[in-house]
């Protein structure tokens, strides 16, 4: 076995194992401190293993297999990166817990689905993964036990199912017109680009993967499971569990052929959920909220990448997709964290780290020297020169906007004792991340074929970068000075009052159902019933 498969092995196992050993409680009950040190096969498979052998379990026909591209190599090592973070943070928050031991059968499971969809490389294993990946998600996010976080698990988990059963279609379709039925996720992306079914087989997966991906109007489960999620849930999810549907887009959809109808429609999708996603958002009071719909926003502009990519068959914009996601991983991981961490803070400690928390945020909307203005440096290439790079600008100016929302929301969430302070559990996991954040697109970047420190410090990409954050920084005083003025939109905002009317009238349908049922349970009417069938079904065989 080559060193490649061997990794991959440890990285998809070791989840798995420990998953299997929960069903002893003796074992369930002492793997809480083990929960950060889980992932750290994953992220040596994302550091060593990248375009090596692949792992294959299974046979010819029905192939479990695994390996690891480069696009999937630099989501795995931030979502590893974030989920090492994430567990340290939980093992302090879930210690006094006396459902830890539920906690972490959860958490196993949602880490198990993530680090594994995330190496699948044939359809079975890449569906089936995902699925543990969706349940274990919503077990995580009802871990707060309140009634807000039931009906948000419950969301979570039907819109999720839902988005499979589009994509399990997709899937049948496109082992049909893969040569020899292969189940082989390469295979099929090179055979949808000649396909008659092609159409077809792309309406199922940008649906499919668009509403997990939580593009407009299916974006209403974020602001839901995020708000009520508990800190560390919150954080893997919104960075790393969602981001399986941008890898899926990546890897299924084809780019070597241009497809300007579907690349400009998922554009003009992704785009108007990223504006959408700050409309809304600057409406909410509550920190966890307004990064839910900044994470509406931020992914609706990575698909937007995607689609742009597709439109003129720039097979580069999977990397830049890639590039960008990986940085929204990274912050918004830690923003989350902060939440905490900020809420655990005294006023006398609360400026030095608001004041790191604040350059992450605003790297969201391009601050110069931030992974941010790498990233959208970069989409720029991509976006071109048209509307979509109007539009994108619009929507640094838009982020920079919501995250100085945040940061207001943010400081009026410190403790009320001055000199509170976060206990290291919370406060270490929370400043490697930020760190990592700094760090690691930087590293990335230069990394890449052509980009080099001189092009990123140049006059103009600084000043490309520097100059709509001003411009968001007047909105946001704006902002602040009207705010008691905004609407009161609800978290999920139109899509949730329509749910909510749904479920309302379904509940009064259903009662309507049972009184009908149970007035046809009486004798009478249950006989006259069964005669009037019985009559109908003999004149429908005696007809000619």
């Amino acid at each position: 076995m080559s060193h490649s498969a061997l990794l991959l092995g440890t990285a998809v196992g070791l989840p798995l194992a420990l998953l299997i050993a929960c069903s002893l409680r003796r074992v369930r009950e002492n793997l809480l401190p083990i929960l950060p040190y889980v992932p750290l096969p994953a992220l040596a498979t994302a550091l060593l293993a990248v375009d090596g052998a692949p792992l294959v379990l299974g046979n010819e026909r029905l192939p479990l297999a695994f390996a690891l591209d480069l696009p999937g190599a630099i989501l795995l090592g931030v979502a590893a990166l974030l989920w090492i973070a994430g567990g340290r943070y939980a093992a302090t928050e879930m210690r006094s817990r006396p459902d830890s031991g539920r906690f972490v059968v959860c958490w196993l499971m949602t880490l198990a689905g993530c680090m594994c969809v995330y190496l699948a490389a044939d359809m079975v294993s890449f569906y089936g993964l995902l699925a543990l990946l969706s349940v274990g998600a919503s077990c995580l996010i009802i871990q707060d036990g309140t009634p807000r976080a039931r009906r948000a698990a419950a969301v979570y988990l039907g819109l999720a199912l839902l988005a499979e059963a589009f994509m399990l279609l997709g899937f049948v379709l496109l082992a049909a017109i893969t040569p020899d039925n292969s189940l082989w996720i390469n295979d099929a992306a090179a055979a949808l680009v000649d396909s008659p079914w092609r159409n077809a087989i792309l309406a199922l997966l940008v649906i499919g993967f668009g509403m997990k991906a939580g593009l407009v109007p299916a974006h209403f489960f974020m602001p839901l499971a995020y708000g009520s999620a508990l800190i560390p849930v919150a954080a893997v999810v919104s960075g790393a569990v969602i981001k399986a549907s941008i890898l899926g887009l990546i890897r299924f959809l084809p780019y070597g052929i241009a497809l300007p109808d579907w690349g400009m429609a998922l554009a003009v999708i992704g785009l108007f959920g990223a504006l959408y996603g700050v409309v809304v958002g600057i409406t909410q009071t509550h920190p966890k909220t307004v990064l839910a719909y900044s994470s509406v926003s931020q992914m609706g502009f990575i698909v937007a990448i995607i689609g742009m990519g597709i439109a003129g068959a720039d097979a580069g914009a999977r990397l830049v997709a890639a590039f960008y996601a990986a940085n929204h991983v990274l912050v918004k991981g830690s923003l989350f964290l902060a939440v905490g961490v900020i809420a655990a803070t005294g006023q006398r400690r609360l400026w030095p780290t608001l004041a790191l928390v604040a350059v992450l945020a605003l790297g969201l909307g391009g601050l110069p020297l931030t992974g941010g203005a790498l990233a959208k440096s970069v989409a720029k290439e991509t976006m071109g020169d048209g509307l979509a790079s109007t539009v994108a600008t619009v929507s640094s100016i838009a982020s920079t906007l919501l995250m100085l929302h945040f940061l207001r929301r943010l400081g009026k969430s410190a403790a009320s004792a001055p000199e509170a302070r976060a206990p290291a559990g919370m406060a270490v996991p929370w400043l490697l991340m930020a760190m990592a954040s700094i760090v690691i697109p930087w590293a990335l970047y230069l990394a890449a074929p052509g980009r080099t420190l001189p092009d990123a410090l140049a006059p103009y990409a600084l000043w490309s970068a520097l100059w709509p954050i001003p411009v968001g920084t007047l909105l946001a005083i704006g902002l602040a000075r009207r705010g008691p003025r905004l609407p009161q939109i609800p978290e999920g905002d139109v899509s949730a009052v329509a749910l909510e009317f749904a479920t309302r009238n379904a509940f009064a349908a259903g009662k309507r159902f049972w009184q009908l049922d149970a007035a046809l349970r009486r004798w009478p009417l249950a006989a006259m019933s069964l005669l009037f069938l019985a009559l109908l079904f003999a004149a429908a065989i005696a007809a000619p």
